[in-house]
């Protein structure tokens, strides 16, 4: 009776080392998968990136508010033009329920103005210092390069997840800067691998609050108006 539980527990001793193995393996062997899968959908990104100059698409954006529970739900068209290095953005943002715009949003020159049609106001706002921060949350996943990601985020590719008819790659961003951590300590970007742009992005801050944006019917490259980023105000 001793002596077989003794070999039972020999037995099992000696299958741990190749149960620690097997694990080590897996994980390595998933290490290497998930390192290729990243590689694979930054190239991508970089080669859209490469021709990128325009994009066109709309919008469903959520913004939750932890502290009130509060959602406020934004619709609407928002358009981008890079020329060089300098980053150009319009939005007409309207409620879910509504036809006419509520608000109209240019990032433009180093600044961003909000027109707001049934007031007449126009509000401004340079960004000074933070343009380099700016430009950069404007391109997520909309026209920057992959690799990119890598100079003012920490990337982890965490597998796919089928949005709509798009099995889209799944890439968490955790910023290095220390202001922008301040505003949001995580990013999630969904990229469609078909195309090397962004199908929705989440932007959460460690008070809980989070900004979910959906993307449909993209664009890229279309001819774009030439008005189309001029600030739509009544003379």
């Amino acid at each position: 009776m001793l002596k077989d539980r003794s070999r039972r527990s020999t037995a099992l001793t000696c299958l741990i080392p190749i149960f620690i193995f097997a694990l080590l393996f897996s994980s390595i062997l998933f290490a290497q998968n998930d390192k290729a899968a990243l590689e694979q959908i930054l190239n991508r990104m970089d080669q859209t990136a490469a021709t990128f100059h325009a994009a066109k698409a709309d919008f469903d954006w959520d913004t939750f508010t932890a502290v009130v529970n509060e959602h406020d739900r934004k619709v609407g068209t928002v358009y981008y033009r890079k020329q060089g290095k300098s980053v150009e953005m319009m939005a007409e943002v309207r409620k879910p329920d509504s036809k006419s715009a509520e608000e109209y949003v240019l990032y433009k020159s180093g600044k961003v103005q909000i027109y707001y049609p049934g007031t007449g106001q126009v509000q401004e706002h340079p960004v000074g210092k933070n343009k380099a921060d700016v430009q950069t949350f404007l391109l997520l996943g909309f026209g920057g390069a992959g690799h990119d990601l890598a100079k003012s985020f920490d990337v982890h590719y965490a597998g796919t997840e089928k949005i709509g008819t798009v099995d889209a790659a799944k890439l968490e961003l955790t910023p290095k800067s220390e202001s922008v951590k301040g505003m949001f300590n995580k990013i999630i970007l969904w990229i469609d691998p078909r195309t090397g742009l962004s199908v929705r992005q989440e932007l959460m801050s460690a008070s809980g609050d989070y900004k979910l944006s959906k993307y449909s019917d993209i664009e890229v490259n279309p001819k774009l108006p030439p008005d189309v980023f001029k600030l739509k105000k009544a003379e």
